[in-house]
């Protein structure tokens, strides 16, 4: 039977506590505000009245419900007061030996049935309970900010965590509107584990001067369309909370090639390029907002090329749609790339280099364009043309293209050679990271593209994004990198490499 849940104390009143806070009074709960902070709770309960009061001058709630919810909000000076509680949710600073102190306090403070949380993004729940008399009762219970926006929030067992605890806990965040996603103790949990091939991949893309901070996420924004880039999204975050969290995770999960850090972090984070807040990060910031978000190139010669041979291709459609879209610009299509001006191949998971010599071509003369800008069933190039270069390739041909593939509503960047370009890598790599989460179990196929699609902003969640690229071609783009670069970062999930060989789809499996 699963336990209710009609009063919450919150211990720790920042952010996060101000916004559970807000999502349990206006779903009809009483919430017990405490902070160790004197007059931190008093200041907590007026930020969320004063939200509430916000809600009813936009005519989202009615002036009699705000009031019945402020009047949920008790105000607790000591620990003592929270004793009446069904559930207690910690949402102290992010040190373990700090939660194991307040939680060994609160025991002696609750009743035997009720429930203790942690609003921890990283630390283990087993090993906060440790210390517990009664560690069965102890679960994670991981929102995200700003909570009343953010509507998903991680259920997370411990080793000895009771399932009726976690029945009564995902119970109550779909009465307080949120969608509950159950994920196993293991670092990073489901959301910010799944999350973080985004910024390490964007970051190993980077550091191999593929292309700069700008291009990557104009790539990754524009092309597959991601809320921000991982670059302007870690300068959002602050490098003094994004990087340590990498090398946390890198290091619980005993070195994972997949998870390793970046260098780049770790000396901008040295130097005070934190981001926003530091007015410089990856981007400046002052009175004319984020400078240098969009990347410049060089202007081409559109003239310097009269012919174009698109050479063969993995997806013929693809392959297709490109040579439509050159013939629309004025070339002419060769049948060979000997007599052509310019050839421009296609690879998944290759590079120019590679793709080139396979197909007998002229380095200097040949291009790749990546066939995954239009990953999401749109049209080839229908967000962002990708124009790679090998070592070889004249600069001002590769210009001259992507002056040619450009549109008002459609960047062309140009970038070195690297197998999968940008968007693939990243796809692959997130793809590859979600597959593996699925084989260990730490969350079900479904909860893994719910809570990252709504935790990170994800256009899709990413069994979901390998759905639409195919999950075949994800193991073709991963297996080349693997054999390109030799890091086993790149190696492939066996649950992902099962389903594409069986010609499965991956999302809800």
């Amino acid at each position: 039977m699963t336990r209710q849940i009609r009063t919450i104390g919150i211990v720790g009143t920042g952010t996060m506590g101000r916004g559970i806070a807000q999502i349990g009074v206006l779903a009809g709960m009483t919430v017990h505000l405490h902070d160790a902070r004197n007059g931190a709770a008093a200041e907590a309960a007026q930020f969320v009245t004063q939200m509430l009061e916000r809600l009813v001058e936009k005519r989202r709630l009615g002036a009699g419900a705000a009031e019945e919810a402020h009047a949920r909000l008790v105000v607790e000076p000591d620990l003592e007061g929270l004793a009446s509680c069904d559930l207690v949710v910690e949402a102290i600073v992010e040190d373990l030996a700090a939660k194991q102190k307040l939680f060994a306090r609160l025991e002696r403070q609750v009743r035997e049935d009720a429930i203790l949380a942690s609003n921890t993004s990283s630390l283990s729940i087993t090993a906060i309970a440790a210390g517990c008399a009664h560690p069965e009762r102890v679960a994670g219970y991981h929102f995200f900010n700003p909570v009343p926006l953010m509507k998903v929030v991680e259920v997370v067992g411990g080793a000895r965590t009771e399932p009726a605890v976690l029945d009564a806990l995902c119970e109550l965040a779909t009465a307080m509107g949120h969608r509950p996603v159950r994920a196993a103790d293991t670092p990073g949990f489901l959301v910010n584990h799944a999350g973080r091939g985004f910024g390490t991949e964007a970051l190993a893309i980077a550091a191999e001067l593929v292309a700069d901070f700008a291009t990557i996420d104009l790539v990754l924004r524009e092309g597959a369309g991601f809320r921000m880039g991982p670059f302007e999204l870690m300068d959002v975050t602050a490098l003094d909370v994004s990087h340590p969290v990498m090398e946390e995770i890198y290091r619980q999960c005993y070195d994972e090639p997949r998870f390793r850090p970046s260098v780049i972090t770790r000396q901008r984070l040295a130097a005070g390029l934190l981001g926003r807040k530091a007015g410089e990060g990856f981007y400046r910031y002052g009175g004319n907002g984020q400078e240098g978000r969009l990347p410049v190139f060089p202007q081409g010669d559109r003239g310097l090329v009269g012919s174009v041979f698109v050479g063969a291709a993995e997806d013929e459609a693809a392959r297709a749609a490109l040579a439509d879209d050159l013939a629309g610009a004025g070339l002419a299509l060769a049948e060979d790339g000997t007599t052509a001006d310019l050839c421009v191949v296609m690879p998944f998971g290759h590079d120019c280099t590679t793709a080139a010599l396979a197909q007998g071509l002229d380095p200097e003369k040949t291009v790749a364009v990546d066939p995954v800008a239009g990953f999401d069933g749109s049209p080839i190039l229908a967000r962002v043309a990708v124009v790679m270069t090998n070592p070889a390739t004249r600069a001002d041909l590769a210009l001259c293209l992507r002056e040619l593939l450009a549109r008002p509503d459609r960047p062309a960047v140009v970038i070195a050679d690297s197998p999968g370009f940008v968007a693939q890598r990243v796809i692959a790599t997130i793809a590859n990271i979600a597959c593996e989460i699925a084989q260990r179990g730490i969350a079900s196929p479904a909860d893994i593209d719910v809570a990252v699609h709504l935790g990170l902003g994800y256009p899709k969640g990413p069994l979901a994004l390998a759905d639409t690229v195919g999950p075949a071609r994800i193991v073709t783009i991963l297996d080349r990198l693997l054999e390109a670069t030799g890091d086993p970062r790149y190696r492939t999930s066996p649950w992902l490499r099962r389903r594409a060989a069986l010609g499965m789809g991956l999302a809800g499996v």
